[in-house]
């Protein structure tokens, strides 16, 4: 698998794995928040992946759609939409170096052409951004933390004798 997959697919991963281990927590750490994040776990989950549709949808060369947080949005909900967004997510990988993304001028960005390792790195930096934000909530709360190192990703997909996996 070239490099850049494998960074989707651990991207892809550790948001699985979140939400896996948010629904083994008591309902009380979804609600939980803390100083200097983007908001409660659920928001900031939800912002999440709502965030990385947008990504997607630009790299599919269609409109995203904006949506706002959605405080409501169950975590079954957001595990549905992670497993359509993967399976796109995967599709799209196969024929990445076939993609060419202009962005369009928004505000004050000026219009952006040959953007589609833009979007891939930003996809990975956002999602790692909040997947860290929650993590900090949960265990400043007194809640476990799971890990979404590359490092267990490695052990745990790639069968590493003596990982997790």
């Amino acid at each position: 698998m070239d490099p850049i997959s494998e960074a989707i697919e651990h991207h892809l991963w550790a948001m699985e794995k979140l939400i896996g281990h948010l629904r083994s927590l008591p309902s009380a750490a979804s609600n939980s928040t803390a100083p200097g994040v983007y908001g409660d776990v659920m928001a900031t989950l939800s912002h999440m992946v709502d965030a990385d549709g947008r990504y997607l949808r630009n790299l599919e060369g269609r409109p995203p759609i904006k949506t706002g947080p959605d405080d409501d949005k169950l975590l079954d909900k957001l595990g549905y939409q992670l497993e359509l967004q993967s399976r796109r997510w995967r599709e799209l990988m196969r024929h990445i170096a076939d993609v060419d993304i202009t962005l369009p001028a928004r505000g004050e960005r000026p219009e952006l052409p040959h953007a589609t390792n833009l979007l891939l790195v930003q996809a990975l930096h956002h999602g790692n951004d909040h997947r860290t934000e929650i993590c900090t909530i949960l265990t400043s709360n007194g809640f476990a933390g799971p890990d979404l190192s590359a490092w267990a990703y490695w052990l745990e997909k790639h069968k590493v004798a003596g990982g997790k996996g």
